[in-house]
């Protein structure tokens, strides 16, 4: 690394003209939140979902027009006891008076009373198509809650794809509304440990909010190729809160040590950008490789975190390069005021790696102790993932504080054959008509499936679709087998040589979760191959490139352990404030993957980078180990700490789905900053000694005295 590389040059600009970087910096951001509040964001269709023969009959579906119109129930209970006829009566005719005179309500239907008499359901047809519905169901809901204040004796709540997605996305809002208040202060609060000083400790946590900001921005533009599949504003808080702070964070604890050691404020930035500037780039670069491994899944939800997130990381970096060394340079010695005198203090008491360097110590004097001991470890974490159960989300895995779940569970207790898991079989050509028929006789025959009322063979344009509903309760493994039964024995027996396939809400939930379990070999494959090629090219070193792919995949492997462990059990639900649903959402896995795969580099090429330094410097492989983990572990613990902070906020949110990521962030990135950067990195390296840089061969080039700023990591 010279005094000519871009990260250098670019932070010598940026401190010169602090004021013109500065100002470009708010310009850019406050273009970005304009852009947000112009620009309407896009998000996915159904269609932009569909995969497997699901998808096959939804499009055979959509061409015949036979598709179902968007559908809302009414449910009429009585929390005391039995229901009054009267009552519900008066409340029915209200109901279905103001119902039917919104715009969006096509039709209000009969009334259906539950064989045991204790509810009675309304059921409604919409205008339009389920966006539609989207669009107008809150305007419904409020209709449906109006009724219930005139009726107050009754229990009047409404339920229907649309309601039900409403609550979720409210849920939803509310979960990141707390995520926000809960991450800034506790990130701020790390920072005042790490630093001792409240400039120093805010710079940090400003640069990654405005990064935040920025990037949704940037997005709302991009959101017209790739649409929000829903978890974009989830996923881009989550990733750009950490990768924001921990890319400050190692730019503005490399310029204070410089500092320390008398350089001038503009020479401290200048050798930060050489190495720490440098290794944020690279991190980056390797955030971003490791996201766009998410586009290997074809998934539109997945597109649409991958985009976010690199541009998140792309805005932190752009950040960290630019504003920061501004900052850093108009404020000088400065940053470090005014000073908390206790944190100071104690700062200053502990020093830059004082309990790491107690750990590194018998580390390095035990290595191979230290790594069998340290892989016994991981190893233990990881072996549960063997027996990790995935599934796709279903009723049981939402929060059961949403009104609108509730009403659901309370209309199928009541009404068995309505709900639950549902079944499209789409037959086209031949007399389709009569093959479904038949298969409708010997799928109610089998005692397996009720034909729900009102449900008749519907036909259009030479396709004929008929609606089946499981009795199995509703649950994952459920609509697995009873999809497996309609497809692999009753509609190839009744249907013949008709062309055919079987669809339906809870087929299209089968296939999707299936079609990630099949992706993930390929995304797996993807990240490492890239990541591998990148640590290659960036030390000069197949043996580090190696390395790194076998300490990913432990940290990786640990995690989904833990996950199996946490989820698939009982034991933590009162601890975590959840119900297990005894599995893991199948998407998951191959998020968690693509995320942990992203940030271990963080601190891996940030270690490394110190390591190298000390072997160009001349030092043996134990000593270059020892300088460089003791000199990076103040940071990468610092780092570790916001991460582990913010993701595990989410571990606390309702959402399932959020639990699970945020424990298996925190978890992984727990393992990989402790026992896998601290323990078994530095036991390898000096195992390996030499050999750990083949085929670069640094220790001849190291002969020579080096200029210390001039090291880098290129």
């Amino acid at each position: 690394m010279t005094r000519g590389s871009v990260t250098v040059r670019v932070a010598r600009w940026s401190a010169v003209h602090p004021w013109r970087a500065i100002g470009l910096w708010l310009l850019l951001v406050v273009v970005a939140v304009g852009m947000s509040v112009v620009i309407p964001k896009q998000h996915t269709q159904s269609r932009d979902n569909w995969v497997g023969q699901s998808g096959q009959a939804a499009e055979l579906v959509e061409k015949a027009g036979l598709g179902d119109s968007p559908a809302e129930t009414v449910l009429i209970t009585d929390p005391d006891g039995p229901l009054s006829k009267a009552a519900a009566t008066t409340a029915i005719t209200e109901l279905r008076q103001k119902l039917a005179a919104l715009p969006s309500v096509q039709a209000v239907g009969t009334p259906v009373w539950s064989e045991n008499g204790k509810a009675v359901l309304v059921p409604m047809e919409l205008k339009g198509t389920a966006d539609d519905a989207a669009d107008s169901i809150d305007t419904i809901v409020a209709t449906t809650a109006d009724v219930q204040k005139a009726n107050p004796d009754l229990t009047i709540a409404q339920a229907g794809d649309a309601s039900v997605n409403a609550g979720v996305w409210k849920q939803v809002g509310t979960d990141l509304a707390k995520a926000e208040k809960l991450s800034l202060p506790i990130t701020f609060g790390l920072m005042l440990l790490a630093f001792g000083a409240l400039i120093a400790a805010g710079i940090p946590v400003l640069l990654a909010f405005s990064a935040v900001g920025a990037a949704l921005g940037f997005y709302a533009p991009l959101s017209y190729l790739f649409p929000d599949g829903g978890s974009v504003a989830n996923v881009v808080l989550l990733i750009g809160m950490a990768v924001g702070v921990d890319y400050s964070l190692f730019y503005l604890k490399r310029e204070r040590e410089e500092r320390r050691n008398g350089r001038s404020t503009l020479d401290a930035v200048e050798i930060a950008a050489a190495t720490s500037g440098h290794s944020v780039v690279v991190s980056g670069l390797a955030v971003i490789v490791s996201m766009a491994g998410l586009y290997v899944a074809q998934d539109a939800t997945f597109t649409s975190m991958a985009t976010a997130t690199i541009v998140v990381v792309a805005v932190a970096v752009l950040g960290s390069l630019t504003v920061l060394p501004a900052l850093l340079a108009k404020l000088g010695h400065r940053v470090d005021r005014p000073r908390v005198p206790l944190l100071w203090r104690l700062n200053r008491r502990i020093g830059p790696a004082g309990i790491s360097r107690r750990i590194l110590a018998p580390v390095l004097r035990h290595p191979r102790a230290a790594l069998s001991f340290s892989a016994v470890i991981v190893v233990a974490l990881a072996v549960p993932a063997l027996g990790m159960k995935t599934e796709s989300s279903d009723l049981n895995t939402l929060p059961q504080s949403i009104p609108e779940v509730r009403t659901l569970k309370t209309l199928q207790d009541n009404f068995p054959s309505q709900g639950g898991l549902t079944y499209d079989v789409v037959a086209q050509g031949g007399d389709a008509v009569a093959a479904l028929a038949g298969l409708q006789a010997s799928a109610v025959q089998s005692g397996k499936f009720v034909v729900p009322p009102g449900q008749a063979i519907r036909q259009a344009n030479g396709t004929a679709v008929l609606g089946l509903t499981s009795v199995l309760p509703e649950s994952s493994a459920n609509a697995e087998a009873a999809l497996d039964q309609l497809r692999e024995q009753l509609a190839p027996a009744a249907l013949g040589s008709t062309t055919w396939a079987v669809g339906g809400e809870s087929a299209e939930s089968v296939d999707y979760g299936n079609n990630q379990r099949d992706k993930l070999p390929w995304v797996i494959a993807f990240v490492l191959a890239l990541t591998l090629v990148m640590m290659a090219v960036t030390f000069r070193s197949l043996a580090i490139a190696v390395v790194t792919t076998l300490l990913n995949l432990a940290s990786v492997a640990a995690c989904f352990g833990v996950l199996s462990l946490v989820f698939q059990h009982t034991w933590a639900e009162g601890l975590l404030g959840f119900t297990s649903a005894g599995f893991v959402v199948s998407w998951i896995p191959l998020f968690l993957f693509v995320i942990l795969v992203g940030l271990s580099m963080d601190y891996h090429v940030f270690v490394l980078g110190r390591i190298r330094e000390g072997v160009v410097q001349g030092l043996n492989p134990r000593e270059a180990v020892r300088k460089g983990i003791t000199e990076s572990a103040g940071v990468v613990t610092s780092a570790a700490a916001v991460m582990v902070s913010v993701f595990a906020v989410f571990a606390t949110l309702a959402m399932l789905e959020m639990k699970q990521m945020g424990v298996g962030l925190a978890v992984a990135v727990l393992i990989d900053a402790t026992l896998v950067r601290i323990v078994m990195l530095p036991s390898i390296m000096v195992l390996l000694g030499r050999r750990a840089w083949w085929p670069n061969r640094l220790y001849k080039q190291a002969s020579a005295p080096v200029d210390r700023e001039l090291v880098g990591v290129s």
